[in-house]
Parts: structure tokens; sequence; C-alpha cells
């Protein structure tokens, strides 16, 4: 998790950073170095469907692996990796499916 942090961190230093995590063991450990410009919401437990990171995985699974063999890890790690920067730059395919009403109200209050 903290590698994870470190490198939203570094790729977005002038932007504020708003993670929605479940309760998950290692979204809360307290060794997290969370920076200055990110903060943590949690959601209830037993909530999935208030996760919006599931519907990005749900639709990341349909746009970019739909039907999709590859023939060896190589080639798979290979798409992943383009997808996740294809994801990365789109930022409005992003927030059309994360950002609900509650998020929004959450980050302004």
């Amino acid at each position: 998790m903290q590698i994870f942090i470190d490198e939203l961190a570094y790729r977005h230093p002038n932007h504020r950073v708003v993670m929605i995590l479940d309760n998950a063991g290692w979204h809360k450990t307290k060794s997290l170095k969370i920076p200055s410009n990110m903060k943590f919401k949690y959601l209830p437990p037993y909530s999935p469907e208030l996760n919006p990171v599931e519907h990005i995985w749900d639709d990341f699974r349909e746009k970019y692996f739909h039907s999709h063999f590859f023939d060896c890890f190589d080639s798979f790690e290979n798409h992943l990796e383009k997808s996740l920067f294809d994801l990365e730059n789109n930022k409005e395919r992003v927030l059309s499916t994360v950002a609900w009403p509650w998020i929004i109200n959450a980050l302004m209050n």
C-alpha cells in the first residue's frame, strides 16, 4: 500500500488526492505515511456497492480485456501497463465512473 501511495504522490504532486477505501487492514495500518496532499475516506463495513473502484475495475475489464487472449505473461503485462496508462490519462472516463454526488459532497465539506 505504501508503494502505491508513494507512486500516486509522485505522479500527482500538485493535486489534492482523496482516496475512498474499504476497511481492509492494510488501508488502516498506522505505519502508512500519508502525504499532505492526500486524504483517506473510509466506507462503511461490508458495502462493496458503495466502493467506486469496483465500478472502475468493471469498466476496465470490459474496455481493455473483454475477449482478449494472451499467449504469455509478458504480453498480458504489456497490455495491462498500456491500459492503466490510458485509464490514468482519461480523466473524463474516470470521473464519469466514480464522481458520484455523495463523493463530491464529501470532498467539498
